[in-house]
């Protein structure tokens, strides 16, 4: 296994490339338009075109890749995390087209990435869980009725979904159609399948992981526990190695289940096994990850076990029977999103105009970012994960604290405001030794008590429009090949040549056309609060609407934002479903 193509981008393109070479591998690089600069791009050692913008036409593109990888003659794919890494039919088109999966069977991902039967596996083996539906649900109806009978709160979940997409939690009977609609739209943005399921919600709890690795023996190891319970709209934030303040018991309980149900589908490679722990004591089995996690550093920093390259050697047939995982200090991680958390957390893409990375003892700055990178409105909001160990948790926050004063990001807002108001917090310090936060913490405790404007992320500078490329040929010793330019290049070739560019250009940028930006305001003005694009209106051209009710629905990097009515008033709709819009562009008017 001496050729890996990588069918991801970004901050764990990056990751894997510097596995690949750790082991003298080749690593092969695939990419979207919009990705043509990307740091992931210029590290591999070969990259190839997906001829694309969108997550569907590349990243998602199952066809597009396996072709690329053929014509690279990669002999094996590591998918990452997020985008085809838990879809078992890739995995099978990656076998079926003689190279190595870097992952577990097509079985053992159907199995498990489908979280209605695992839910039924968990329940077999012994694992505790809360009760939920044991089949997918297609109508808000079902919600309802499953709201009546095991009350609420309950939590509207992606069958084939992660990373907090496609879950929404309902708390009132009057929430359940938006919810389930929103729901179902996220899972089939981001995974290419919107079916849900319902999972009764337990309040205030934390949220804890166990690591696992598998291999192709039948042996399954835990590697140690996460938690991960900071989370806003159900995606995690701040996560840390090992979980604090959890009883030996609890820890031997959950890492026995996860094991024993990775143990049951003869799982082979790194997965992780979630689970909600409340605060009485109980503990309720959530979802297996087939794939390794956005926070798989920290585990890696308190363990000393590289969790990327053993998924390597797994697929090459290697055993982790010899690998002895122990608890070594502390590890924390902060995601550093392209986001702006005094406008209530909201992606902005942008160019990144200066770029500082911390330094020092302990500190691990993983990035998929340069200074002058773009950051697309068409894909995920983090640039970073800044990781920090030391030999105690208290040292741990400490010398967060200071990397996180010494990282500098202009150009795009990002969360590192939130996370230093975070590491302040009692709640999360926990002096006391009881974590005082949990999943819903940001939300019902934090952000009520905290002046937003103290998290403010600075003005977003230049905005990255869509990348378009110009592909045409040219014949080079005889041989005809395509060409591919970036669309400002070539006019500018053309034009200084006196010839018109003939050839074809992706995906060009929007141009804005039904409204602009929002300038002199009315009390009725309805602006984007985000740049990305119109998902659906909720209320018709004309129709009523009421102050603080949501009237539109708008997506940017996989996540959907509602925007508010300003006033009572009748809709004006300008912005079409479908349309490109900027930040603080006017979608419609309350009349």
């Amino acid at each position: 296994m001496q050729r890996v193509l990588i069918a991801n981008r970004g901050e764990i393109a990056v990751r894997i490339i510097h596995a690949c070479h750790d082991d003298g591998r080749v690593a092969i690089a695939v990419y979207a338009d919009d990705d043509a600069d990307a740091l992931f791009v210029d590290l591999a050692d070969e990259s190839y075109a997906l001829h694309g913008r969108s997550s569907q036409q590349t990243y998602l593109n199952i066809d597009a890749i396996i072709r690329v990888a053929c014509k690279a003659k990669a002999d094996a794919v590591h998918p990452g995390y997020g985008f085809l890494s838990e879809n078992a039919d890739f995995a099978q088109a990656v076998i079926d087209a003689g190279m190595i999966w870097i992952g577990p069977s097509p079985g053992a991902i159907r199995a498990l990435g489908d979280k209605v039967q695992a839910r039924a596996i968990a329940a077999a083996v012994g694992a505790p869980m809360a009760p939920g539906t044991a089949a997918p649900v297609h109508d808000p109806t079902e919600v309802v009725a499953f709201a009546r009978q095991y009350g609420l709160p309950l939590a509207i979940k992606a069958v084939h979904g992660g990373g907090g997409r496609g879950l929404k939690v309902v708390r009132r009977l009057d929430e359940v159609r938006e919810a389930f609609l929103t729901a179902t739209q996220e899972a089939r943005l981001a995974f290419g399948n919107g079916d849900c399921f319902i999972e009764r919600f337990l309040d205030r709890p934390r949220h804890v992981e166990v690591q696992v690795l598998g291999d192709a023996a039948g042996n399954v190891i835990a590697v140690g526990t996460r938690d991960c319970s900071l989370q806003r709209r159900n995606q995690k934030l701040i996560e840390e190695a090992p979980a604090p303040f959890l009883g030996d018991e609890t820890i031997t309980r959950l890492e026995a289940a996860a094991v024993a149900i990775c143990s049951r589908v003869g799982y082979a490679g790194a997965g992780t096994v979630e689970f909600l722990v409340a605060d009485d004591g109980t503990l309720s089995f959530m979802e297996v990850n087939t794939r390794i996690q956005v926070e798989h550093p920290v585990t890696e920093m308190v363990s000393g076990i590289d969790l990327v390259r053993a998924q390597l050697r797994i697929a090459e047939g290697g055993s982790v029977a010899e690998l002895h995982p122990g608890v070594r200090g502390h590890a924390i991680e902060c995601r550093i999103n392209a986001e702006d958390p005094s406008r209530g957390f909201v992606p902005f893409p942008g160019v990144v105009s200066a770029l500082r990375s911390p330094s020092g003892p302990g500190v691990r700055f993983d990035t998929g970012i340069a200074a002058g990178s773009k950051i697309s409105d068409q894909f995920d909001s983090m640039l970073a994960k800044l990781i920090v160990h030391a030999d105690t948790r208290a040292e741990c926050i400490r010398r967060m604290r200071h990397a996180l004063a010494e990282l500098r990001i202009e150009g795009v807002p990002t969360v590192a405001s939130f996370d230093k108001a975070v590491l302040a917090e009692p709640d999360f310090v926990a002096d006391n030794g009881r974590l005082g936060v949990y999943t819903r913490w940001i939300e019902e405790v934090f952000l009520p008590r905290t002046d937003s404007e103290s998290l403010g992320a600075g003005v977003p500078g230049s905005r990255a429009g869509g990348e378009t490329i110009t592909r045409t040929w040219i014949e080079l010793d005889g041989r005809r090949l395509e060409l591919g330019l970036p669309s400002k290049l070539a006019v500018d070739i053309a034009s200084s040549s006196g010839v018109a560019a003939a050839s074809q250009a992706t995906d060009g940028e929007h141009d804005g056309s039904g409204s602009g930006l929002a300038d002199g305001r009315s009390e009725g003005l309805l602006v984007s609060p985000i740049t990305g694009t119109v998902v659906r209106w909720l209320a018709q051209n004309g129709e009523a609407v009421h102050e603080g009710s949501p009237v539109v629905v708008i997506e940017a990097m996989k996540m959907e934002t509602q925007v508010a009515a300003p006033c009572n008033g009748a809709l004006r709709i300008l912005a079409q479903t479908g349309q490109s819009v900027e930040f603080d562009q006017k979608l419609g008017e309350v009349l």
